[in-house]
């Protein structure tokens, strides 16, 4: 397999950076999420929506981890979570590993929302690539996860050890 270590690599790099810069722009407008939460027919608080969706995705979660993941101060974070602890959306429990850290789990009911808001991605998403291939599609998918998971350090969680 050939690795690309030339600098013919750095027009598409700058493509690439330029590309990322733009989604995470969209992903980040408070619109995008309101127009999700409208499309899965709950409601949910904004602020909210996310910290559920990482909770049911990556929980059990403290909130010193989940502040980072969505780059908001711990302290805010934890009051948001206590709120969708309130909810019945997410439960707080002791750690197993360190019961000095309380982690987030979703519950039945936030189980529930999620699911309708995967519906709702699931349509936006058809919307979205209705005119691409399907293998196109899968390609994107296979490439972001290889990305992503390069972008975390790979097996060794080293982002600096990039392979």
């Amino acid at each position: 397999m050939k690795k690309v270590q030339n600098t013919r690599i750095s027009v598409p790099l700058r493509e690439l950076h330029g590309a990322l810069l733009e989604i995470v722009g969209v992903m980040n407008r408070p619109q995008r999420d309101e127009a999700m939460i409208r499309e899965a027919g709950i409601s949910l608080d904004r602020a909210l929506f996310p910290l559920l969706v990482l909770v049911e995705r990556l929980g059990p979660i403290g909130v010193v981890e989940l502040a980072d993941r969505v780059g908001r101060d711990y302290t805010t974070v934890s009051r948001q979570v206590a709120k969708l602890e309130s909810l019945c959306l997410v439960d707080r429990r002791e750690s197993a590993a360190d019961r000095r850290i309380r982690e987030a789990v979703v519950t039945k009911s936030g189980k529930a929302m999620t699911a309708r808001i995967d519906e709702a991605r699931e349509r936006i998403g058809r919307s979205i690539f209705a005119e691409w291939d399907e293998r196109d599609v899968e390609d994107l998918a296979r490439l972001m996860r290889k990305f992503a998971d390069d972008l975390n350090g790979g097996a060794s969680g080293d982002p600096t050890n990039v392979q």
